[in-house]
């Protein structure tokens, strides 16, 4: 079993900070050439020149806000005449706004979640399984979180998006299994990043509470999350679809 990944292409969303950064950076380690995608193409474009000195491996930084649905087709073609067919997608741009409690939600704020969370998600593995098809096969990976089994107060929209997305990868796995497109999920536990550090300003004691929920009673570094990544994107992963992959020092679902 083959956890190389020279000569696949692989999109990582969200990919210039936390999870997604290193996400990008261990497929790249791996041999991918990696398309590193968020809003901003400055930033973009810093991240994939800092991956690919640091790997050797082929990079394009790519600006998309997967939360538009318009603005997705573009990117998509953009990325397979730079490096031609996609064999690994790994969605895993998402937000999760300043506790607000359900009764206060505001309609825009939901949609915008679902948008960015699921949306983005179904529009990019539509768009990308064709050319998946076309190639032999590839993986789709979503990421979704341990939220979206526990729920929880204040976090309403982001833990009924992921679940929504856990839903989705079950279906899309059914569908595309004839077409040689793994689809899979990984939910991580508390991990040190930009969100957490926004939910422990909104909530204090929020880190400590996270890292007591665990077995290992702690917080993972972001790096902790690439070894499953690599694995559902490589060969070694061959008879694993439709299932969600747990990276969460021990949490209850």
């Amino acid at each position: 079993m083959r956890f190389d990944l020279t000569g696949k292409v692989a999109i990582v969303t969200g990919a210039t900070k936390g999870l997604g950064r290193a996400i990008a950076h261990g497929l790249a380690e791996a041999g991918a050439s990696v398309v590193v995608s968020s809003r901003k193409q400055e930033l973009c474009t810093e991240v994939a020149e800092e991956i690919a000195a640091a790997t050797g491996s082929p990079t394009f930084g790519l600006a998309c806000h997967v939360g538009e649905w318009d603005a997705i087709p573009a990117f998509v073609e953009q990325v397979v005449d730079r490096f031609g067919p996609v064999g690994v997608l790994v969605n895993n741009a998402g937000i999760n706004p300043a506790f607000v409690g359900m009764a206060d939600m505001p309609l825009g704020l939901w949609r915008k979640v679902f948008a960015v969370n699921l949306e983005g998600p179904l529009r990019l593995s539509q768009l990308v399984a064709p050319v998946m098809r076309e190639a032999g096969g590839g993986s789709i990976i979503n990421i979704a979180t341990m939220g979206a089994y526990s729920g929880g107060a204040g976090i309403g929209p982001y833990g009924a998006s992921k679940a929504a997305l856990l839903s989705l990868t079950r279906v899309c796995a059914a569908e595309w299994a004839p077409w040689g497109i793994r689809v899979n999920a990984v939910s991580p536990g508390p991990f040190k990043s930009e969100m957490t550090e926004g939910a422990e300003r909104a909530v204090p004691g929020f880190t400590e509470r996270s890292a007591r929920a665990t077995m290992l009673k702690r917080i993972a570094e972001p790096g902790e999350i690439v070894g499953p990544v690599v694995y559902l994107a490589s060969d070694a992963s061959s008879f694993v679809t439709g299932d969600d992959h747990l990276v969460s020092g021990g949490m209850l679902r």
